[in-house]
């Protein structure tokens, strides 16, 4: 069966975006692949965050994952500081990534362009060697991705093919699934701009309560235009709204426009406000459960250990390769 991993950096609240982009698909995953889901608890300590934060979103990331569907018994659910053999990977590989390359990934360019004035660590640079780690630690087939994510899969790629190329076949050259389905879902707030956990007012977190997300989405920034249909340049707000329901509907933009032809911005609203909290409700109820269970530290240690497992051959592949001798 082929392997599919993806993770989740613990950073901040997950948002509506994060669901419907990725989340909402991992379970029927389980039965077509050889699942690893991860949370990226790493990652997220290339920019500043306080200690508690990170061990609270770890926690709500890790009982989220579990309440969408993810079954731990089925798939390997795992925190990625636990598997030590992802940092000993990462050190190994930073030597055949290239600093031009590093450079040139967008994400690290946006991020130093907005720090310009601060201290930016290392990790910030680095961040892409890790997430390479990452994938070929388990010879993944196969990544889950946000459109925006796409470039760090290529970057993997690349690496492959050099170390492939170098030492013989020892990775497994990786494949980004994007989800077609589903267009990126965008603020409420500024339309033009991804749901991105950091605009309180246009993000909906997944843990908002329901009067929270109707008001939010009732301020939902629309048009003068008065119809609903999908034009994302002339009416970007209006289309969003579309998408969000057409997504957690399962059905076609076209469905959606037809179904409201001769609604107001108001009705329309109502509905898409009321589709979301029918999705998030149940959500969050097994998510409490969940969250103040004694369960998750048992969870993780299961997943970790599964993890490691699958991850240390690999590893132990790699060392051999480069010259590194292995005790076993």
């Amino acid at each position: 069966m082929d392997i599919l991993l993806t993770g989740i950096k613990p950073t901040g609240k997950l948002t509506l975006g994060n669901y419907l982009g990725v989340m909402k698909r991992l379970k029927t995953y389980q039965e077509q692949y050889d699942c690893y889901f991860f949370i990226a608890d790493l990652h997220a300590l290339t920019l500043p965050i306080e200690p508690e934060v990170l061990k609270n979103n770890t926690l709500d990331v890790l009982s989220l994952f579990i309440a969408s569907g993810i079954n731990p018994k089925k798939s390997t659910l795992f925190l990625q500081s636990q598997v030590s053999e992802h940092a000993e990977l990462n050190t190994i590989l930073m030597n055949y990534l290239y600093m031009g390359e590093l450079s040139r990934m967008t994400q690290f360019k946006s991020i130093t362009e907005k720090m310009k004035n601060e201290a930016i660590g290392l990790g910030i640079f680095t961040y892409p060697v890790l997430m390479s780690a990452d994938i070929v630690l388990y010879n993944a087939s196969f990544v889950p991705v946000g459109e925006d994510q796409t470039q760090h899969v290529e970057l993997a790629r690349d690496l492959v093919h050099r170390f492939n190329k170098k030492y013989g076949d020892i990775l497994t050259l990786p494949r980004t699934l994007v989800n077609t389905s589903s267009k990126r879902i965008m603020s409420l707030s500024d339309p033009s701009k991804k749901m991105s956990k950091s605009d309180p007012k246009g993000d909906i977190f997944l843990l908002d309560d329901e009067k929270t997300i109707t008001k939010k989405v009732m301020s939902a920034v629309t048009d003068m235009v008065g119809k609903i249909q999908y034009d994302p340049t002339n009416q970007p707000g209006i289309s969003n709204l579309i998408n969000i329901y057409a997504s957690l509907k399962s059905i076609s933009i076209e469905e959606v426009e037809n179904m409201f032809k001769d609604a107001n911005y108001g009705t329309f609203k109502k509905e898409v406000a009321k589709a979301i909290n029918d999705e998030l409700t149940p959500l969050k109820e097994k998510y409490a459960k969940i969250r103040n269970s004694d369960e998750l530290n048992s969870i993780l240690a299961l997943g970790a250990k599964k993890a490691s497992e699958r991850a240390r051959p690999i590893l132990n592949k790699v060392k051999k390769a480069v010259g590194l001798i292995v005790n076993e």
